[in-house]
């Protein structure tokens, strides 16, 4: 009876120590699967001019729009390839795919429907080539 106590409380260490440790791939070392290859520093390739916008009181049921100035301050061209948006009361306007040159500005106008009552936050994900990404905040009052 000791002996298969010993057994199965072996297994079950094992098991959970085998649990720990993060899976690697067949063709991977540990060294490699535990390396990340960095993200792109977006503050680098873009500006900015207004990543938080307050509207204030807006009145029921009326549309408000705002720009989000954008500029490439890259040695490379930066193209718009998606806006995600959080519901359907919040319009994204951008020219998809357009490419950007060095030092030009652009703009994302995000417009909003005007029918929610009362404070709100909305969350905007801009996504651009190269796998940058960036995340507009409106809010009313």
């Amino acid at each position: 009876m000791k002996r298969i106590s010993l057994v199965l409380t072996s297994l079950f260490v094992a098991a959970i120590v085998n649990a720990q440790t993060p899976a690697v791939a067949a063709n991977q070392t540990a060294s490699q699967a535990t390396a990340t290859t960095p993200k792109a520093d977006i503050s680098k390739v873009l500006e900015f001019k207004e990543e938080n916008h307050d509207f204030g009181k807006i009145p029921y049921g009326k549309p408000v729009e705002f720009e989000v100035p954008i500029k490439n301050i890259s040695s490379d061209s930066v193209k718009i390839e998606n806006v995600k948006v959080g519901c359907g009361c919040t319009t994204p306007k951008y020219e998809q795919g357009k490419s950007y040159a060095p030092g030009e500005n652009f703009k994302v106008t995000l417009g909003f429907s005007g029918y929610a009552e009362g404070p709100f936050e909305k969350y905007v994900d801009i996504f651009f080539n190269n796998g940058l990404t960036k995340q507009i905040r409106c809010s009313a009052n």
